[in-house]
């Protein structure tokens, strides 16, 4: 039995590997090691605005806040949070095919850290599929669920080519927080350093209206650019990774 399960745990870690292997152009572009925590730009001057746990009812109006301002935004979405990414088909191209970057928050939103190497790969690959059968593109950048990256995941992570985003500035507004309350945070932070990679949710309207209005606003007094997270870790053209799933992939949730 022990044997069987050191075999299957290698064929599973041979599989990841067999498809997630970057190309060496790919590693040489990057700042940063796949699997490894990310909580900061890598580089001065941006400001990295990342909302996670959509798409949601808000996605599309937020997209339209930012394409008026000129600015891109990344989503790190999910596949069940809040019912299924397919029933929001719509919104999720609309970010891709706006220039946004399309990332992944997981499937169902679980804490990754108590989930077995399986596990944590289906959770992944099922968000990948989804992408794929959305906009055609896996995505290369994950942000994990109450940023737990405990137990196997940044192996796992590492294995499968994902850029693991944490971020600088908790704005709380999955704690009550209010816009007010999270600008202090950014001027508290300052403008000076490294980029911020804000944790932020479009599952609440007072982000997607007033704090990201503000959030524009305060990036624009201050010269700074807003951009997407690869943008701002200097990987602009590795947001998705290569390699496609069967078309006749689940299409459902």
């Amino acid at each position: 039995m022990l044997f069987t399960s050191a075999v299957a745990a290698f064929a599973l870690v041979a599989g990841v590997s067999a498809r997630s292997v970057p190309s060496p152009i790919e590693v040489m572009k990057r700042t940063h090691v796949a699997g490894s925590v990310i909580t900061k730009c890598s580089k001065s001057g941006v400001l990295a605005l990342a909302y996670d746990d959509g798409p949601y009812q808000y996605t599309s109006s937020l997209i339209d806040t930012l394409d008026a301002a000129g600015v891109k935004g990344t989503f790190f979405f999910t596949g069940t949070l809040y019912g299924c990414i397919y029933n929001q088909r719509a919104a999720v191209k609309k970010a891709f095919d706006n220039g946004h970057q399309v990332a992944s928050h997981t499937w169902t939103h679980p804490h990754m850290a108590s989930l077995s190497a399986q596990g944590i790969q289906s959770e992944m690959e099922k968000v990948e599929q989804a992408m794929v059968n959305i906009f055609g593109k896996k995505p290369a950048y994950v942000r994990p669920p109450y940023l737990e990256t405990g137990g196997q995941f940044l192996n796992i992570m590492k294995q499968m080519n994902y850029t693991v985003i944490n971020d600088d500035i908790d704005t709380g507004d999955w704690n009550n927080k209010s816009p007010q309350q999270s600008q202090q945070l950014f001027q508290s932070a300052g403008v000076s350093g490294q980029g911020h990679i804000p944790l932020m949710h479009e599952t609440y309207q007072s982000t997607v209206t007033t704090l990201t209005t503000w959030l524009i606003n305060w990036a624009k007094t201050n010269n700074i650019k807003i951009v997407t997270v690869a943008e701002c870790l200097n990987d602009a053209d590795g947001m998705y990774k290569e390699g496609t799933f069967p078309s006749n992939g689940a299409s459902s949730c």
